[in-house]
């Protein structure tokens, strides 16, 4: 029964920390700064919680570890049954691209079936309890509600060693919170729920100690950890206190003696961690500080307990949620050729990770890595091995997490664990509950217990059931993959295994060399696997669009890891052969070559395969694909008869050239077939298709790769034979004759007149490049003169070449003589020849093509040298303005180059930029821009015929002191009205602040050019402007009986009445139009009907406009006008609209005499504002017309004007019952808040905070706020809490604590307030009431100030009150 540890699980751990196949690691740290003398426990105890200040990491650098190796081999499972990892067959598949990242299934969670049956039996049969703790090492211990540890152990059956305790001591000490196994595996640690601690022999069952008096009475054991010493270790209670028992033995008698290493009452500590090393790390050197981590509510502490107590480090959290649990776990760990410990700790969604290491001077150094930021709330932390982590969060979802890349590998749903919590031992129920809130709340989520990990396995505790958790190793999970025939993902999991990128790698030993033989291996029997389930799932009616996607699915997968393992036999001789027996399968595969062979993955292919490829790619017109294949296919691999044969019949011309050339160093029959393509329809000067033209293209590329050593269409010619090339295509070239018999009128020179007619610009472009190349080589310097004299002989004197090909080709030339290493020899006359050919002013065809080219000509520069005067005079004969501006510019004649820009009608916009960018930028003299500005003033009137706009802004940049003379230069006023317009109007920008000379003179100019030629815009401007003078304004808009304008200029005057005399006459003019249409109505034409009515309309709306401009008029000036100035303005509009009415009524104008109707209740409507309604009706009654009658005609006005009072009394009263309720509403509250009694939180005085009856005899006041704070009134006299009016006392008061604390300065408010001052009986309330949250909240005093405010009603919601 005492068997020792698991000797294999030993093994399979000290294997994942395999130092002598450790890589090595890029891991770029920084060291924290040195601290000369650690901190003490003392002094961080001493500390109030509120003022600590935490010893800061500097998170400078993160922890690369990519390129660590994860060695390790199978662990040493536990004889179980694989529950098959029922939550992992529930996803969902995903669609996986090759090559991403697949992780499968990291880890086996497995029943353990001896284990959980034994717990049930042992809770019905011996009524044990339920188990309530889990702890493994060599042996698994679980404890019970009911005080018992069973041990079992990890054998294949599982059975139970040792049932420890009895239900008597079970009922005594409670049920067993925390259970702990040392090193060696000899003894177990029982914590109990009501805090007695008790050590067992792991060997024969023998209790050794009961420990009663390890720590306070009344509070539960949450922890008890052994340390590597086997006579030290360290229990955590539910009071939040950490103690160290020390067990010794003298003369046969055991003791156990306690040290307090952590108070609670400085900080509750709900979990414990010492490091514990496993058994090939025992002599590492921080085991000799026997170190262990602590975790509080709000921080991490790390403390040596050896030589001396000593505090290493101690870490504040980030907020996080106070019902987060607090975790911490370490792991020794591979850095840099090191293996240093590392403590891993979390509280809510961060896990933390400090790296900790022994120092050359004794000390403790502790460096922070990189953080690891999930969306959850973790419960559980534990390592598995080195890199990888398990985490448990709050929805009982277990992740598998790689530390180094921070990728979730797995998630799965421990739901069918249904793990035990530790809630009532953190609630420390068994004992009273006497435990802080905080813990308690903690508790709610705590499961230490229940989860334990040893040796690179997890053992998990439910309430029926134990499970372990361990990673599979890699061959159980590809396997696992291929089970539920998830190829895809499988062979992407084999991949990442055989270049070693795979994460959490268990089993896989030895160098990379056998490993990838291995995993190859596996591959292959994937590979074959996957290709028989492709065949067998094949369906075998339906579309063929369906079968194509089955294998395309399936074979470009295959294809990919063939090529990836280089393992072309298994591609081609055994998957190809068995695919070939289905045709859709056999047609995706050679489909699918296509992007390996274009990719240069795949360069050879077998010559049943490429006959199967022609075949296929031919048979489905795929002839663009089959080229690009062809090109990048060794030839060698190629049957180059059939090849060439089906590229000549598909016109695969790059096919055919890359054979050629590869397969035969044939350089000039490729070109000789192309030019017979082309050739003929280019010599009969017919128009090219677009498959001539990228032939054309093709054969200039061609030359050009030919001529420069490169291949076509990719790669470079053999080095031996690129100067071989170079020379045959050069004599080809410069062949007299093709050698083709049939065609007896031949030109000279075929193959350059063909790439000529073809395109000249590019043909010499290819020869500009190709004679950059040449250099010392004598032979073709010779070629070179020759091709240039050929050029010369075709192109001069030929008719049937353009003006811009010959000039094309005298500016290759010209370019060519300008190098300094220059061989060549032109003779000069053949440029004066040109230039007489370019400039011949007989031929206007080409005129811009000819100009440009002699241009580019002159541009070149060198040898090309003219004659300038005689250049410039045929130019100008010419009519080229761009050769006289370049000759120009070189002469610094500036201003002739404005005459250029006028005479050339394709460039005149042009000139205004020219002259702004001449007079504005430096570089030029103050004399050649007074030439510039003499000749713009020369030709003024033609720049604003031109674009006036850019002309105003022009004279505004650079002429403003010449705008009189520029206005006296205008002849035609029209021209003048579009100049001053844009002139004048206003502008953004560098000149909008610019001061014109004599500008009122201009706006007034402008002013009456625009009563000429645009009144409809006369208004407008008057508003802009501010720039008239008014007299004068006045006098030009009478001359041209603008009467808007006028009425304008005259109410800006003030003439008020002067303005409504204009307004009213123009209104009475369009009311004359307007009744003299409605008379012509009942003489017009049946066919002149709807002409007549649309001008009608028009003529309404012109008299409603003049008529909204009067009222808007009346409106504007009635507030400064007493009411017989009102009704001198009223009255006469109102008589004006009435007459008419009188002048309709008696026609056949139904719709105009209603718009009159409208129109005139309007001016009632309107006038009603300001003239009481009793005048207006008697002026309507003593109306000769109106005065007689019953009224009927005027019944409508007085109607309507009944109709609105009606309305806006109406509006009134309903307006004021709101006011009145609203004021009722909110006096009735404010009444039952200031009667309401104030009930204050405290008896204490939130100053002095001693009771409000200090002493009995004391008779002092005592204040209290509505706030429920309550003061003495002399602290608050002492705090200079009051304030007062300058005539009152200081009687008045607010709330020390709620000014102070939302940090607000005292002053007066405009509330209630009431208060009354007695003895101890009777208590002095003081209270306001505010209509604002935060006033209330803070406590302030208001009291009203009567008068110092006017009282406003408005209509807006009733304020709310708490109750």
């Amino acid at each position: 029964m005492s068997r020792s540890p698991d000797t294999r699980s030993l093994l399979s751990a000290s294997s994942q920390l395999n130092l002598m196949e450790t890589e090595s690691i890029d891991d770029k740290e920084f060291d924290i700064p040195q601290v000369d003398t650690p901190p003490t426990l003392e002094s961080i105890l001493s500390q109030m919680e509120d003022e600590e200040e935490p010893f800061v990491l500097e998170d400078t650098c993160t922890l690369n570890t990519d390129n660590m190796d994860a060695h390790s081999c199978d662990t040493s499972s536990l004889a179980s049954s694989d529950s098959g990892d029922p939550a992992y067959l529930k996803r969902k598949r995903k669609t996986l691209e090759l090559h991403t990242a697949v992780h499968g299934s990291v880890l086996r969670l497995s029943l353990l079936k001896g284990i959980s049956a034994q717990i049930v039996a042992a809770a019905d049969k011996v009524d044990a309890g339920l188990p309530t703790a889990v702890t493994m090492s060599g042996v698994i211990a679980v404890g019970t509600s009911h005080g018992l540890a069973l041990v079992f152990g990890k054998d294949t059956n599982q059975a139970l060693r040792l049932c420890l305790g009895t239900k008597t001591t079970g009922a005594e000490f409670g049920a067993i919170s925390a259970l702990s196994i040392n090193h060696d595996c000899s003894r177990l640690l029982c914590g109990f729920a009501k805090g007695q601690i008790t050590m067992w022999d792991l060997a024969n069952g023998k209790l050794l100690r009961t420990i009663t008096d390890a720590h306070p009475p009344g509070t539960a054991i949450l922890h008890v950890k052994f340390t590597d010493d086997p006579t030290l270790a360290v229990c955590n209670d539910s009071g939040g206190s950490v103690f160290e028992l020390a067990f010794r033995r003298v003369m046969g008698m055991r003791s156990c003696d306690s040290r307090c290493l952590f108070s609670g009452s400085k900080g509750e500590v709900c979990c414990i961690e010492p490091l514990r090393a496993p058994p090939e790390f025992r002599d590492h050197p921080i085991t000799h500080f026997s170190l262990l981590a602590m975790a509080s509510l709000t921080k991490i502490l790390v403390i040596g307990l050896k030589p001396t107590l000593n505090v290493w480090m101690t870490f504040s959290y980030t907020k996080s949620d106070p019902s987060s649990v607090p975790q911490l776990a370490w792991q020794f760990v591979p850095v840099q050729k090191t293996v240093n410990p590392i403590l891993a700790f979390c509280k809510g969604d961060i896990i933390h990770f400090l790296l900790v290491k022994k120092e050359e001077m004794g000390t403790i150094h502790v460096i922070k890595q990189r953080q690891l930021h999930l969306s959850c709330d973790i419960i559980s932390l534990n390592w598995i091995n080195s890199r990888t982590l398990v985490l448990v969060d709050s929805q009982e979802k277990l992740q598998v997490v790689d530390r180094p890349t921070q990728e979730v590998l797995e998630t799965l749903d421990l739901e069918q664990v249904q793990l035990v919590y530790n809630s009532r031992h953190f609630k420390s129920l068994a004992t009273g509950g006497n435990v802080s809130q905080a813990l308690a709340l903690v508790g709610e989520k705590a499961c230490y217990q229940s989860v334990s990990s040893y040796a690179g396995q997890i053992v998990c505790l439910g309430t029926k059931s134990a499970h372990v958790l361990a990673l599979r190793n890699w061959k159980e999970r590809i396997d696992f993959l291929v089970k539920q025939e998830h190829f895809v993902e499988a062979l992407a999991l084999s991949w990442s295994f055989h270049e070693g990128t795979a994460k959490a790698v268990v089993g896989l030993h030895g160098d990379p060399v056998k490993r990838k033989a291995v995993l190859s291996d596996k591959m292959v029997e994937i590979l074959l696997q996957f290709a028989e389930y492709a065949l067998k799932k094949c369906p075998e009616q339906g579309k063929i669009q369906v079968m194509e996607q089955h294998f395309q699915e399936v074979v470009p997968v295959l294809v990919d890891y063939c090529l990836l393992l280089q393992r072309l036999e298994l591609l081609f001789n055994l998957l190809y052969t068995r695919l070939t027996e289905n045709m859709v399968a056999k047609g995706v595969f050679l489909e699918s070559l296509e992007s390996y062979v274009i990719a240069s993955r795949l360069g050879h292919l077998p010559t049943p395969v490429m006959r199967d490829l022609l075949a296929h790619y031919h048979d489905n017109g795929m002839m663009d694909s089959l080229e690009r294949c062809i090109v990048h296919l060794d030839v060698t691999s190629l049957d180059i008869q059939q090849v060439v044969q089906v590229c000549w019949q598909n016109q695969l011309y790059d096919a055919v050239i890359y054979v050629f050339n590869r397969g035969m160093n044939d350089y000039i029959t490729p070109m000789e077939k192309l030019f017979a393509v082309i050739g003929p329809t280019v010599k009969a000067g017919k128009s090219l298709t677009d498959e001539d033209v990228v032939m054309g293209n093709k054969l200039l590329v061609y030359i050009s790769c030919c001529l420069a050593g490169r291949a076509y269409p990719l790669g470079d010619i053999p080095e031996d034979l690129v100067l071989q090339v170079k020379n045959q295509v050069f004599e080809f070239l410069i062949r007299l004759h093709s050698g083709d018999s049939s065609s007896s009128e031949e030109e000279v020179f075929p193959f350059i007149h063909t790439l000529l007619h073809f395109d000249t610009r590019e043909f010499l472009n290819v020869l500009a490049m190709t004679f950059d190349d040449f250099k010392n080589d004598k032979q073709a310097l010779e070629y070179q003169q020759r091709i240039v004299d050929i050029l010369l002989q075709v192109m001069v004197d030929n008719p049937d070449f353009t003006p811009s090909q010959v000039g094309g080709l005298f500016t290759f030339l010209a370019r060519q003589l300008a190098k300094p290493n220059n061989t060549l020899f032109v003779n000069r006359k053949l440029f004066d020849q040109v230039l007489e050919f370019l400039c011949c002013s007989d031929d206007d065809s080409r005129h811009t093509e000819r100009q440009q080219v002699l241009l580019e000509l002159l541009q070149v520069g060198g040898v090309v040298q003219f004659e300038e005067e005689r250049l410039l005079c045929m130019a100008e004969k010419a009519k080229f303005y761009q050769i006289c501006e370049f000759l120009f510019e070189k002469k610094h004649l500036y201003d002739r180059i404005i005459d250029c820009y006028m005479g050339d009608p394709l460039r005149k916009c042009e000139i205004f930029n020219y002259i702004h960018n001449l007079l504005s930028m430096p570089g030029y003299s103050d004399e050649e821009k007074l030439r510039v500005r003499k000749k713009v003033l020369q030709n003024v009137q033609e720049l604003v015929t031109l674009d006036p706009n850019k002309s105003a802004d022009l004279v505004m940049c650079h002429f403003t002191d010449e705008v009189q003379l520029i206005i006296s230069e205008l002849q035609d006023d029209q021209l003048l009205f579009r100049f001053l317009s844009c002139l004048l109007e206003p502008r953004d920008g560098p000149v909008s602040g610019s001061v014109l000379p004599m500008e009122r003179d201009l706006h007034e100019l402008l002013l009456d050019l625009l009563c000429r030629f645009d009144p409809q815009q006369l208004l407008a401007f008057l508003h802009t402007s501010q720039h008239y003078r008014l007299e004068e304004a006045i006098q030009i808009t009478e001359t041209y009986n603008c009467n808007e304008a006028i009425a304008f200029l005259l109410e800006k005057k003030g003439d008020v009445n002067g303005a409504f005399g204009r307004l009213l006459q123009t209104l009475k003019e369009k009311l004359c139009f307007l009744t003299a249409e409605s008379g012509d109505e009942d003489g017009g034409q049946a066919d002149r009907q709807e002409e007549e009515e649309t001008g009608n309309q028009s003529a309404l709306r012109r008299v409603k406009d003049s008529l909204n401009d009067i009222i808007s008029l009346c409106h504007r000036s009635c507030p400064n006008l007493d009411q017989e100035q009102r009704e001198v303005l009223w009255f006469p509009l109102l008589d004006t609209m009435m007459a008419s009415q009188k002048e309709v009524k008696g026609l056949d104008g139904e719709k105009t005499s209603e718009g009159l109707k409208e129109m005139t209740l309007k001016v009632l409507n309107c006038m009603s504002s300001f003239i009481s309604l009793p005048t207006i009706i008697q002026h309507i009654l003593q109306d000769p017309v109106y005065g007689k009658g019953k009224l009927a005609e005027i019944q409508g006005l007085i109607l309507g004007m009944l109709d609105t009072f009606n309305y806006e009394q109406t509006l009134l009263e309903t307006t004021t019952s709101l006011l009145n309720h609203d004021l009722h509403w909110s006096l009735a509250h404010l009444r039952s808040a200031v009667t309401k009694g104030l009930h204050p939180r405290q008896d204490v005085c939130n100053i002095c905070l001693q009771h409000y009856k200090r002493r009995q005899d004391s008779s002092e006041e005592i204040i209290v706020f509505s706030c429920g704070h309550l003061y003495h009134l002399p602290c608050l006299q002492q705090k200079d809490c009051g304030w007062s009016l300058a005539s009152e006392p200081p009687q008045r008061w607010r709330c020390y604590k709620c000014s102070s604390s939302h940090g607000r300065k005292s002053r007066p408010s405009t509330r209630a307030e009431r208060s009354c001052s007695t003895s101890l009986a009777k208590v002095s309330i003081l209270s306001e009431v505010s209509h604002s949250q935060s006033a209330e909240k803070t406590g302030f005093l208001i009291p009203v100030q009567p008068g110092t405010e006017s009282f406003l009603l408005k209509l807006s919601p009733p304020p709310l009150f708490e109750e």
